[in-house]
């Protein structure tokens, strides 16, 4: 796309009224790149629980999203514009390179968590569709050293939801410690996270997969590559029902003894108090979904049973540069897929309506050239 083709204003999904699931569809300046910076044409932007939680400002830890802010991050389209110093930063990219933007729009790159390949910890980043333009728009500027290539062959639909989704379920299974031949459990199994834990985890790290997931959800799950469906629906939330779980869980383990690691694919505080009684002796549970609303503690956690079982319980962002490529080839050797329907622009409060009632299965992504 030459410089002269480039308009002036683009379509922009805007969260109207944040604190309500609520988007409007409504035309924006379109940028020019500054110092270091590529303007990229949005061609796909993925769903993420993520954006749903900014919007409606259900994550009470975070300042209140502004009016207007366009939200998204998972972004895929092609470059069309350097800012100066652009091409110098970034020598291997060209005009018309399919690029995606991340949750973490950009980082300082000099920082300790930088340094240390923590990017989603950066003193100074920048989270894409919170205080800074996302990617549910026709036009995006990002840092011309932090886009992530996508490979030929992998479709930008099926992209745009590996740069969140699909980078932070790798990065947490990677944190977990589990190795080939190793049972986890992944609750949440058939959701937009869940669905990509479960392929890279059994197809892309030879771990054996026990996924938990509401009964409708059965098939599709298997399908993946789950060794073992459990429906949530049947252990009902109190002291007997974590505890026939945890039997079941056990059952399906060698020797009966306990999953490897436990990654919670789902924003459920009942899912967080479940998971420390799914673990064997120096298992670990991986916190990934967030769940919405006052902060509750994780259930179980008594130091008495973290000390009898060697257990561990840890955090997982976002991944990091390095981890969003590894994905992506994953994705271009076929061992994980996006399992996801498209809709147009203006269906995105739709799409956060069914979000909300638990009726989405695998992933949603916005076609941006679909108003």
């Amino acid at each position: 796309m030459a410089q002269a083709d480039i308009p002036s204003s683009h379509k922009a999904i805007i969260y109207d009224n944040p604190g309500q699931v609520s988007t409007r569809v409504e035309s924006v300046e379109t940028p020019k790149p500054g110092v270091g910076e590529v303007l990229v044409n949005i061609t796909h932007s993925g769903v993420c629980s993520s954006d749903h939680a900014v919007m409606t400002n259900r994550w009470v830890t975070l300042p209140p999203t502004p009016k207007g802010q366009i939200g998204g991050h998972e972004g895929v389209g092609k470059v069309v514009a350097f800012g100066p110093g652009a091409s110098e930063t970034a020598s291997s990219l060209k005009i018309g390179d399919r690029v995606g933007i991340k949750w973490m729009a950009g980082i300082c790159g000099t920082c300790m968590p930088c340094l240390s390949g923590r990017d989603a910890l950066c003193r100074s980043g920048k989270i894409s569709g919170f205080y800074t333009p996302g990617t549910f728009q026709e036009y995006v500027l990002a840092p011309a050293n932090y886009v992530t290539p996508i490979p030929d062959g992998v479709p930008s639909d099926l992209a745009a939801p590996m740069l969140c989704g699909g980078v932070t379920v790798y990065a947490a299974l990677k944190k977990s410690g589990a190795q080939p031949g190793d049972c986890v459990v992944i609750p949440g199994a058939g959701g937009g996270l869940g669905h990509l834990a479960v392929q890279i985890a059994g197809r892309g790290m030879g771990l054996r997969v026990i996924g938990i997931d509401s009964g409708e959800k059965e098939e599709f799950v298997k399908s993946l590559g789950a060794e073992t469906f459990l429906d949530i629906t049947k252990y009902p939330g109190d002291e007997g029902g974590n505890k026939k779980l945890a039997q079941d869980v056990r059952a399906a383990t060698p020797q009966g003894m306990g999953a490897a690691s436990v990654i919670v694919c789902t924003g459920s505080n009942a899912a967080y108090a479940q998971a420390l009684g799914l673990l064997r002796f120096g298992g670990s549970l991986v916190c990934v979904g967030l769940p919405e609303g006052v902060p509750v503690e994780i259930g179980g956690a008594m130091p008495g049973l973290m000390v009898a079982q060697e257990l561990r319980i840890l955090g997982s962002a976002v991944g990091n540069r390095k981890e969003a490529i590894e994905t992506l080839e994953m994705a271009a050797r076929g061992v994980v897929k996006t399992h996801f329907t498209l809709e147009p622009m203006s269906r995105l409060t739709d799409v956060f309506e069914r979000m909300e009632k638990m009726q989405l299965q695998g992933r949603v992504v916005i076609d941006m050239n679909a108003a």
